[in-house]
């Protein structure tokens, strides 16, 4: 029944289409568990792997920091797609241009508590107020702090200005091609250490349910594209890069009558920024705790002061409710606070939220996570409890997507 009302409410498109769909996903005070013979959702979830999951996030790491515009930035760009391609998944590239902006003057031009490089992050969009105890941040430049000697070999290259590339895959869809979802991580990275969490965890995450969705047999009746962001660490420069390019090109079909879209109308967007590290505030001498917490969440966020606040939140929801029904280990918890990440330039022309391991204002940004653009953000420094923190949030995000998408699957 639901899905029938699905592709009803969808033939009318856009944000009314949205709200259709997300108006029966709301959660509700009871949920039947789901059926593995009669349930497409759970099957394409059981599809996920912790082990999986963890071999792509190592594989990502033998590229060091990823930092853009670097040879190692262009070989991990090279490596991804060749990953997606295996999947059968049909990847694109687009390009820009980067240029490093002046010195801006002022702390305040680079938005509250932005380290040095993350020009462009708006003051006042959604950091909400630090609580509590709190930690040092900011971003490592010493090569010295990384004990390491062919990790800071393969990290000294810096980064030069010039063009720039990132890569995507589409899921066509097979009854409305025209409408999408996206759902995004960025590939790149700095601190001198191996960028496995911040944002390798979301890039695996994003490049897995790519494997999954473009599996033999899965159909979905709207199109999801999966795109690898670059250059977050610098402003969120290719997120806005890609709204700038292609925002006007949604929703036409070229050539006409072809029933080929190249943009296909932007339902709703779903971005993944650090996934793994969920242990706690620092205590009284400064220090986060070793494990992970008992109480770890996945902290899923939209914008309140965005233009799409209203959309956005009922899609935050939508994806707790998944995380309810078919996540495995790990809650979730809807927040107002994104800001940061590359879901940030589309909140106010789509629906957009972001998935992470700790709200990005109050607790990142105080410093929660010690090993933030730190020499310490290597896979080693994780354990299978932080990795099953990541391959939660892909459940959730997996879950959502396929009832949005009307995923099916034929063995």
């Amino acid at each position: 029944m639901h899905q029938r009302r699905l592709s009803a409410a969808l033939s009318g498109g856009g944000l009314a289409a949205l709200a259709a769909i997300l108006s029966w996903g709301a959660p509700q005070a009871s949920q039947a568990p789901p059926d593995p013979a009669h349930d497409p959702v759970l099957v394409l979830v059981q599809e996920l792997d912790l082990e999986k999951y963890k071999a792509t996030i190592k594989g990502l790491t033998q590229f060091g920091d990823r930092r853009q515009g670097t040879d190692r930035n262009r070989a991990a760009i090279d490596w991804i797609e060749a990953q997606l391609q295996s999947y059968g998944c049909a990847t694109e590239r687009m390009t820009y241009d980067y240029a490093t902006p002046p010195p801006a003057a002022g702390r305040g031009a680079r938005g509250r508590g932005a380290a040095p490089g993350e020009r462009g992050k708006r003051a006042g969009q959604g950091g909400s107020t630090i609580f509590g105890r709190s930690g040092p941040t900011g971003v490592n430049t010493d090569p010295a702090a990384q004990p390491d000697e062919k990790l800071r070999a393969l990290n000294a290259q810096p980064s030069a200005d010039g063009p720039r590339e990132q890569v995507y895959c589409t899921k066509v869809g097979t009854t409305f091609p025209g409408e999408m979802f996206i759902v995004g991580a960025h590939m790149d990275g700095h601190g001198w250490g191996e960028a496995a969490n911040d944002d390798g965890s979301g890039t695996a995450l994003v490049m897995e349910l790519a494997r999954i969705l473009s599996g033999p047999g899965v159909r979905t009746e709207r199109s999801i594209r999966f795109v690898l962001w670059n250059n977050e660490e610098t402003g969120l420069d290719g997120a806005r890069a890609y709204v700038a390019q292609r925002q006007h090109l949604q929703g036409r079909e070229e050539p006409a009558g072809s029933g080929k879209y190249p943009e296909p109308r932007w339902l709703g967007m779903i971005q993944h920024d650090m996934m793994l590290f969920d242990h706690g505030m620092p205590g009284p001498d400064g220090k986060v705790p070793r494990e992970q917490r008992p109480e770890a969440d996945v902290n899923i966020e939209f914008q309140a002061n965005s233009k799409m606040a209203q959309e956005s939140q009922k899609l935050a929801w939508f994806l707790k409710s998944a995380n309810q029904k078919y996540a495995t280990d790990y809650p979730a918890a809807v927040g107002p606070h994104m800001t940061n990440t590359d879901s940030t330039p589309f909140m106010d022309v789509a629906p957009a939220v972001s998935l992470r391991e700790n709200e990005r204002g109050a607790q990142i940004g105080a410093g929660w996570n010690p090993h933030w653009h730190q020499p310490t953000d290597l896979f080693v420094t994780f354990s299978d409890k932080d990795f099953l923190l990541g391959l939660n949030a892909a459940q959730t995000t997996l879950a959502a997507l396929a009832q949005l998408t009307g995923a099916s699957v034929k063995r």
